[in-house]
């Protein structure tokens, strides 16, 4: 594993829990993979353009026959999808807006969901592309969407798991950072962090043993 993603979709700065808890995770990973290449890409700060129908047009359209409009549209299309596909693991920080995601992430899933690209239809069904590929999801939410109560309303995990798995990353992984309208903020964030800690820890000793029997072979 050489190559990390790191993606935050707040449009907080310094306030932003789920960005806090990026750059914890990110802090931590790399001084236990120290060769490890990481990328960072802030949607909050560096808006991904709407979907327009130059865009949309050269998403169905073969490379050779685009148009100049249609090239152009797609520069940003093409950035966002080449690092996904250099990626061995993805982070993305997700604030949970209105129930679901932010308006940032939902506009950079429109921008990678490439037919032919990141997923492709056959007899089957969708197929996708990006595969072999961990990824961990952390969230941040004002409510706890752990009591069965408000699991309902919870359409920000199924909705990330489902494109995610639409586009082949089925190895996703979520730490939620919930509750934190309670004023209380302090020990949600450390269990958080312990989570963290936890998930590198086990990844680090998932690689290490990878590596071991590769080398055994």
């Amino acid at each position: 594993m050489k190559n990390l993603l790191v993606i935050s979709s707040s449009p907080a700065k310094d306030q932003s829990l789920s960005r806090q808890l990026l750059d914890y995770f990110a802090g931590q990973f790399q001084t236990k993979q120290q060769d490890m290449n990481i990328t960072f890409r802030d949607l909050g700060q560096t808006i991904v353009p709407h979907l327009n129908m130059d865009t949309i047009g050269a998403f169905y359209t073969p490379e050779d026959q685009r148009n100049e409009a249609q090239q152009q549209s797609l520069k940003v299309s093409d950035e966002l999808v080449a690092e996904l596909q250099n990626a061995d693991m993805i982070v993305i920080g997700s604030p949970m807006h209105n129930f679901s995601i932010s308006s940032h992430l939902k506009t950079y899933f429109d921008q990678v969901a490439r037919v032919g690209v990141t997923f492709q239809y056959t007899e089957n069904g969708p197929q996708g592309l990006l595969n072999n590929k961990k990824v961990l999801v952390i969230t941040s939410r004002g409510g706890n969407y752990s009591n069965p109560a408000y699991a309902a309303m919870d359409h920000q995990e199924p909705y990330i798991r489902t494109f995610l798995g639409f586009v082949g990353m089925n190895d996703v992984s979520f730490i939620h950072l919930q509750g934190v309208s309670s004023g209380n903020t302090e020990p949600l964030i450390t269990q958080s962090k312990q989570e963290i800690e936890q998930f590198i820890s086990a990844l680090v000793n998932e690689t290490e043993a990878s590596e071991i029997k590769a080398v055994a072979v």
